[in-house]
């Protein structure tokens, strides 16, 4: 018969240092409402917003907020509701995925994340389809300018 036998030392680490336990914390400041929060690395906007208490549907320049907190997908990126623009720190977010590209170049059903989208096509993002992965800035309810030059253009 033959023999198996197995050092298992061979297989565990020399020590604990191979095992990382240092989690990144980044910081996301809510220029608005002038409050930072720190969060995991890969943490979801609109959950850790939400967490924090920050309001991300503030409706239309304003108007609306009362029924866009009840009335929106609750993450699914659909709605459009949710929409920040990332005022600094854009690159440690995810890339746009096709779900919040869809959004914001389709104007049916709704028009009004399309038209948030001109102009700020760098740094608007929908909360609920960005992750972060470093220190950022956001602004909630970003104005939507009618009339501004680039909408028009």
């Amino acid at each position: 018969m033959v023999d198996f036998m197995v050092d298992c030392g061979s297989f565990l680490p020399e020590s604990p240092a191979h095992f990382s336990t240092e989690l990144t914390m980044p910081i996301v400041k809510f220029t608005r409402e002038n409050k930072e929060i720190e969060v995991l690395e890969g943490a979801n906007l609109r959950q850790e917003a939400l967490k924090a208490g920050i309001n991300l549907y503030q409706g239309v320049n304003g108007w609306g907020a009362g029924l866009n907190k009840f009335l929106n997908c609750f993450g699914w990126g659909s709605c459009g509701t949710c929409r920040v623009r990332i005022a600094k720190g854009i690159e440690n977010t995810n890339s746009m995925g096709w779900m919040e590209k869809a959004k914001f170049n389709v104007p049916i059903p709704d028009p009004v994340p399309c038209m948030a989208f001109i102009g700020n096509e760098e740094t608007m993002r929908l909360a609920c389809k960005t992750t972060i992965h470093g220190n950022v800035e956001v602004e909630t309810g970003p104005e939507l300018n009618l009339f501004g030059e680039n909408f028009f253009s």
